[in-house]
């Protein structure tokens, strides 16, 4: 269903997750739900993936993860407080030890002068309430390889803070 790396990146990530006994979700926007659906698609993920967001909306955003409706109307949904509110956001509401999230545009409109097609943001929660922010600008691409780029993007911060989780004494 997805390509090879995606999958085999998922694998490891679910791997990892079992062996350090730690819970994961995701809070997706311009992914609909790719990044959960990577994560699901290995078998034994129900062991550290017990469910994930999908706020496509801004409504979504604030009723499911919290994100205050003030932040979205000061920062706009493609920005660096909202990528960040989202993934602590669904962290605090799943209980999950570490939570990425992924808002930006996708294509092929919706772009502007300030935030072009091809920009995402991400944000990973993980440890001591520490939050990273990380952003990509893609290009127009073309929707399909945008989001598959933010998936790639996105299970790469999970992996990297699963590392450091397991590093850790």
């Amino acid at each position: 269903m997805f390509p090879d790396d995606i999958e085999a990146t998922s694998r490891r990530i679910i791997a990892a997750a079992e062996r350090g006994r730690m819970g994961l979700t995701t809070a997706e926007s311009c992914t609909g739900g790719l990044i959960g659906a990577a994560l699901t698609s290995i078998p034994g993920s129900s062991a550290v993936y017990d469910r994930g967001f999908i706020t496509y909306s801004n409504a979504a955003k604030t009723e499911l993860i919290g994100v205050a409706e003030a932040l979205l109307a000061r920062h706009g949904a493609v920005s660096e407080p909202v990528a960040r509110a989202m993934a602590e956001g669904a962290r605090r509401r799943s209980g999950a030890d570490l939570a990425v999230s992924v808002t930006g545009i996708a294509g092929p409109g919706g772009g502007t002068a300030d935030k072009s097609v091809g920009r995402v943001h991400f944000g990973l929660a993980y440890g001591d309430d520490q939050v990273l922010h990380h952003v990509e600008d893609y290009g127009d691409l073309g929707r399909t390889q945008v989001r598959l780029a933010a998936v790639r993007t996105a299970l790469g911060l999970l992996e990297w803070g699963l590392a450091q989780a397991l590093e850790r004494p």
